[in-house]
């Protein structure tokens, strides 16, 4: 049973809700990749690994320039999606389960929740509310125990096929397809009335793999493999549109497609998946490569087709989605989103805020643990560790590349306050020290070299030359290895 909190915030919702008829309300389906770089697909700019499903969704919706994730990793993220609240505040600030402390790292992890708490309301929750069928068809990420399944978080129905697959004539890598056919044959079932369909994909995280005919195909591609990961991946975006028009639900019903965060730069399992040129750094970073994510939402007849520049996040899901809907505003304490419906169906943006991380984790990737916060063009990243600050205009530098901190140092530690003050406010969980760190181990994966400021070279072979020394001594000192 739902905790009390919970059961008293989906009372209260169902309470204000106008008396219209469920099936009245559109549909929503949240189409979702995973380490999916900002500038993956055709839409925004790629030119090695066309999407021409994906193109075509986004000419015809709202496609955003500045849309953020929750944090720079997947369970994160995730959190904040389907909250609307900070993973600060959740205090579910990396994936689960999370990595160990190391001699190389001189601050301890906080103890981060293994689950996303039964006691949070989440989006399937809020839609079944408003008498809508909900299912998952995917990746979870939020909690396998009793009480944090996602049949016990609101859905009806949920599909959780293992992460990977071995490549076939009808499969891709990731069981792309098993995946689509499932959240098919859901939205078939439930055409006749509302319904919230996730298709959480697992593609193209690593390990990456697809159909050997299909790499063939990209031969000039940065990635072949990713490459034919990312034409498998609008390949199913592209059946599940064409089952919405099919069963004539079109008119009536959201798309939606973003990434859990920005995608993986650095070498991993023998891998480097992709670049996120001009941002720097990526997935696991809180520089603007991590941060930053595709965005695309269409309803034909109501979102009119537009490249939209203003800012958004993750947790700004929860309250759009209500307001798209017909619902009221949530009003239970915590929620951080607020809704972009208006600046959706051609309105105004929300007024301008301030966009909070943090992130107190060392991370496979090379980060390190760090705050940031985005106050208009202006962005502060504070690093845990020293208290170093940096500061970037990204109006004149979206790859940050040039610190202003040094020459603006009122701003920065104006910024570094407010950024403070959040998260006192969130409650967020604050790193220790660690007794039993080694200078020596950290030295050369953290100070002799920057995996944030590596440029990608012509291909991943290549890129991932440069990765290779400092790969193996992260996992040595990961390991406590000399």
């Amino acid at each position: 049973m739902p905790p009390l909190r919970t059961l008293a915030a989906l009372a209260a919702l169902a309470l204000a809700i106008p008396a219209a008829r469920a099936a009245d309300r559109p549909n929503v389906v949240f189409i979702l990749a995973d380490d999916l770089g900002v500038n993956d697909l055709g839409c925004y700019g790629r030119k090695d690994q066309p999407t021409p499903r994906l193109d075509a969704l986004a000419a015809r919706g709202a496609r955003f320039t500045s849309a953020y994730s929750g944090l720079s990793i997947c369970s994160a993220s995730r959190a904040a999606l389907m909250t609307g609240k900070s993973p600060a505040r959740l205090h579910l600030t990396t994936f689960l389960p999370g990595r160990p402390d190391a001699a190389s790292q001189k601050l301890l992890h906080p103890r981060i929740d293994q689950a996303l708490p039964s006691s949070e309301v989440t989006l399937a929750e809020r839609f079944k509310a408003l008498g809508y069928a909900t299912g998952i068809f995917g990746k979870w990420h939020l909690g396998n125990g009793a009480g944090s399944r996602p049949t016990d978080q609101g859905f009806d129905e949920a599909f959780l096929p293992p992460t990977d697959s071995q490549p076939s004539a009808t499969e891709g890598g990731k069981n792309e397809y098993a995946i689509t056919h499932k959240a098919i044959e859901f939205l078939e079932r439930r055409k006749d009335g509302p319904f919230f369909l996730y298709v959480a994909h697992n593609t193209p995280h690593i390990r990456l793999a697809a159909k050997p005919e299909l790499v063939a195909k990209h031969p000039d591609a940065f990635h072949p493999t990713y490459a034919a990961m990312m034409e498998t991946l609008d390949d199913t975006v592209g059946l599940i549109l064409d089952a919405i028009e099919r069963n004539g639900l079109s008119q009536n019903t959201i798309v939606v497609f973003t990434s859990d965060n920005g995608g993986l730069h650095v070498l991993e399992l023998g891998d480097v998946p992709t670049h996120n040129t001009p941002f720097r750094a990526g997935k696991g970073y809180l520089y603007e490569g991590g941060l930053r994510i595709p965005l695309i939402v269409a309803w034909p007849g109501r979102i009119p087709a537009a490249t939209i520049d203003d800012p958004t996040i993750n947790e700004d899901f929860t309250p759009t989605f209500l307001e798209l809907c017909g619902a009221p505003a949530p009003a239970e304490p915590g929620l951080e989103g607020v809704s972009i419906a208006p600046k959706l169906l051609g309105g105004p943006a929300p007024a301008p805020r301030p966009f909070a991380f943090h992130f107190p984790h060392y991370t496979n990737q090379g980060s390190r643990p760090a705050g940031s916060l985005r106050e208009g063009d202006w962005k502060l990243i504070e690093n845990y560790e020293d208290g170093r600050l940096e500061l970037y205009d990204l109006a004149a530098d979206v790859g940050e590349r040039n610190d202003l901190a040094a020459a603006q140092p009122d701003r920065a530690r104006a910024m570094r306050a407010k950024l403070d003050a959040w998260r006192t406010s969130v409650g967020a969980q604050i790193n220790t020290p660690n007794p039993d760190y080694d200078p020596a181990l950290a030295a050369p994966i953290y100070r002799d070299f920057d995996s944030s400021a590596v440029r990608p070279l012509a291909t991943a072979a290549e890129t991932a030359t440069i990765f290779e020394g400092w790969r193996k001594l992260m996992n040595a000192a990961v390991a406590g290895r000399r």
